[in-house]
């Protein structure tokens, strides 16, 4: 049976960390500054910035929500990042995806400064990522190597398999365990002989957005299985993308949906903020 990887316990750990640091950057009489913009009024985008809102007045974080209509122009929204590009009490910017049809997200994400995207998708924080030369990383796949690293499971190695290739997750999770050593295999909708793949290896990473996608025949036993989905199952219930019944007796480690992976994205959050935060203060300004 497998180790249950506890996402609520290492992220409780690492806000705690966050805290302590913005405490003493306060003495110093500096105090970190986060932007959210939401643009639109998707139900889970509303959730994720109350989360998002929640955990920063929870570690001293300085927070901004700027809840914008549906009906807000490309230009409009680009007025608004170039405003918080030059505020110097705003060290991080997020903008909250999806935005509405009719907004050019990549325009949006390439208009925020670099130093300030904490979110990690900007091309140049990407660039930085795939020579191994980053501040920041992506949220999702960093609060992933953190529970590794948090078990003491080294991708040095080890046969690793990221099923899907999204820009946010599946890519930039592939590069962090290569860094790490490890032999990686990325799988996507034109994999060939998926399942086979998948049983090789050590560890599995599954980020396809499909509901209970990775069976039990598709995890090598003592495998390390890691959840990144955020489904619905057949009755609405919310699940991930491993079929976590049915794997738990297969696997060595395995991440629960909710509490494994989900808890551990926002407070990377929080650690790019202050990340953002340390160097706008070592330089006295924003870099630009």
């Amino acid at each position: 049976m497998a180790k249950r990887i506890d996402g609520k316990a290492v992220a409780a750990e690492v806000r705690a960390k966050v805290k302590t640091e913005v405490a003493q950057m306060e003495e110093e009489g500096f105090t970190p500054g986060l932007a959210v913009v939401l643009v639109g009024d998707d139900p889970a985008s509303h959730t994720y910035v109350r989360n998002k809102k929640k955990a920063c007045e929870e570690t001293g974080i300085n927070s901004e929500i700027y809840e914008l209509p549906a009906s807000t122009s490309q230009q409009e929204l680009m007025s608004l990042i170039h405003k918080l590009n030059v505020r110097p009490d705003i060290d991080g910017i997020l903008v909250q995806s999806p935005l509405p049809n009719g907004l050019d997200e990549t325009a949006v994400v390439n208009a925020i400064d670099p130093g300030k995207d904490v979110d990690a998708f900007h091309p140049v924080n990407v660039g930085h990522i795939m020579i191994g030369d980053f501040d920041f990383l992506p949220c999702t796949p960093a609060g992933v190597m953190e529970l590794l690293h948090h078990e003491g499971i080294s991708p040095a190695g080890k046969r690793c398999v990221v099923i899907g290739r999204s820009n946010i997750v599946g890519k930039p999770m592939a590069m962090l365990l290569l860094h790490e050593n490890g032999t990686v295999t990325v799988c996507h909708s034109k994999t060939q002989e998926l399942a086979q793949i998948c049983r090789e290896a050590d560890i599995l990473v599954a980020a396809v957005g499909k509901s209970k996608f990775v069976t039990a025949d598709m995890v090598k036993p003592g495998a390390v299985v890691i959840d990144v989905g955020m489904d619905r199952d057949e009755n609405g219930k919310l699940c991930g993308d491993v079929d976590y019944a049915a794997v738990e007796p297969v696997a060595s480690y395995i991440t629960p949906v909710p509490g494994g992976v989900g808890p551990m994205t926002i407070a990377m959050l929080l650690k790019n903020t202050l990340t953002a935060a340390r160097r706008h203060n070592r330089s006295g300004h924003s870099e630009n």
